[in-house]
């Protein structure tokens, strides 16, 4: 395979540093996955964002390691690696020095202004074009030298937006790839990206502009020898649009649609999307963020129909806060910091009502659809959601963002929906098939028919989601064909 599974995870809350990161998943999860992205680890990683405010995007935090660690899990494994493209802390030592200096600091080009955005001003349908993922205006006042400005900010307050467009703002971020390439990085996820380019007159969410940069930038990624994850939350069909100008773009589509499968017995909407789907996805079910909404949606800027109606997504988000007995609803939009208008924050696990079966027959369904696949450090360990952090943070996202210690870890893996799972992903990085050709359909039943068929032989996956229900099947060219009607239990794929 040229990509194998990869592990989502933070150094600091699997492991607790890079080397013991590395540790787990070349021992306690041998076999299941050949890759792993790292979320943020850079100076600080445990600022206001979880990493993803950065003082110093090019420094590894030396309470998690050194470049040399990171360069380490590249020797036989595929790294990936964040670079923050949209914004740096506030507390970094460029913005800081523009904070004293204003516009005689070396640096004061590098930030965003409302007046470098709108030198002539901006009108109140100017303003309320914009597009935000969080309530209210993306503007925060900050000293400039001597005097206030409305600085940028589109997620908080602490995350300055960078002018990428600007000389510093480009030495900056070339500086980032230039790190990540000498550490031996393979692949780069461009977080945010859809929000860097600010056009008067436009949303300044995944404009022309933003697509000219995204080109830009990739192309000095491949300069590199870097491929290019787009991270994006979208209406679908912009997905799709995406999808054909980069190496690679999330499939955020897929969550929700398997939840709703699951959780209404409708595997329509899912198995249209297998259809429909970019090829060069990286498939998920899980990550650091919460379960995303607006990606099957309808579109909220011209009302075209979405893979679900609003009925449908209503009743999809109720069915999820059902399931995890509305510990969602207390870490989801008003209800938590950290506000996301388009997110669902739950662990999967919860939100597949912690049904072991079906649980794993969502993730049969994800290994089985065609890209690059990822799992997240707490769904590999099917994990509940983490009431007890979100009480002490109050930010809505860290009920999926749980700190395992090794206790923990030894608990989790003795559990049978953790073993199968990592026994799945060994599956799905040996069994016959996934070489070739992949087609799906939607039977008379109900069922969801995935298959893969190459010179090596062929794998096969029926499942029906709301009843918690998987049959695998697979055959080498030479050999006889095998079965298992228990996700729980799956042979060596050459027994």
């Amino acid at each position: 395979m040229t990509h194998p599974i990869q592990l989502i995870a933070y150094a600091d809350r699997l492991g607790g540093t890079i080397p013991a990161l590395g540790e787990v998943l070349r021992d306690r999860f041998a076999g299941a996955f050949g890759g792993v992205h790292i979320l943020p680890f850079f100076t600080p990683f445990d600022g206001a964002d979880a990493g993803f405010d950065p003082d110093d995007h090019t420094t590894v935090d030396p309470r998690l390691g050194t470049w040399d660690d990171v360069r380490a899990l590249s020797d036989d494994l595929d790294v990936m690696v964040d670079v923050i493209v949209n914004h740096v802390s506030a507390r970094s030592p460029q913005f800081r020095d523009v904070i004293q200096n204003g516009d005689q600091s070396p640096y004061a080009q590098m930030f965003l202004t409302m007046g470098t955005v709108f030198p002539e001003g901006a009108t109140e349908a100017d303003l309320l074009r914009i597009y935000r993922p969080r309530p209210g205006l993306p503007f925060t006042p900050y000293p400039w030298g001597e005097s206030t400005r409305l600085v940028w900010t589109t997620f908080t307050a602490a995350q300055v937006d960078i002018d990428v467009r600007s000389a510093a703002g480009s030495a900056y971020l070339i500086s980032i790839l230039d790190a990540l390439r000498d550490a031996g990085t393979r692949m780069i996820r461009l977080d945010a990206v859809g929000y860097a380019v600010k056009t008067p007159g436009t949303s300044s969410f995944m404009t022309p502009e933003t697509f000219a940069f995204i080109d830009e930038l990739t192309a000095l990624a491949h300069e590199r020898g870097l491929e290019v994850l787009v991270e994006v939350h979208s209406f679908y069909r912009r997905q799709i649009e995406i999808a054909q100008r980069v190496d690679r773009v999330y499939d955020f589509a897929l969550p929700p649609l398997v939840l709703f499968a699951a959780a209404t017995g409708d595997h329509a909407p899912l198995a249209r999307w297998i259809a429909e789907r970019p090829e060069n996805a990286v498939t998920v079910l899980d990550t650091h963020d919460g379960i995303g909404i607006v990606d099957v949606g309808p579109d909220p800027a011209t009302g075209e129909p979405g893979l679900l109606d609003a009925g449908q997504l209503g009743a999809l988000v109720e069915a999820i806060h059902d399931a995890t007995g509305g510990q969602s609803r207390a870490a989801t939009g008003a209800a938590a910091s950290n506000l996301d208008i388009y997110q669902v924050n739950s662990t999967f696990y919860d939100a597949m009502r912690r049904d072991d079966r079906a649980y794993l027959a969502a993730r049969a369904v994800q290994l089985f659809v065609p890209g690059i696949h990822q799992i997240y450090y707490v769904g590999a360990l099917a994990g509940t959601n983490d009431m007890d952090l979100l009480e002490r943070t109050g930010v809505g996202r860290d009920i999926n963002r749980h700190h395992y210690s090794d206790a923990d870890l030894e608990r989790d893996l003795e559990r049978p929906v953790v073993a199968a799972l990592l026994d799945l992903c060994r599956f799905r990085s040996d069994a016959p098939g996934f070489d070739g050709v992949f087609q799906s359909r939607l039977d008379d039943d109900g069922w969801l028919q995935m298959r893969w068929e190459s010179a090596s032989g062929w794998s096969e996956l029926r499942a029906r989601l709301d009843q918690g229900q998987a049959e695998l099947r697979w055959a080498r060219a030479d050999g006889l064909e095998h079965a298992t009607a228990d996700l729980l239990e799956i042979p060596p794929t050459d027994a």
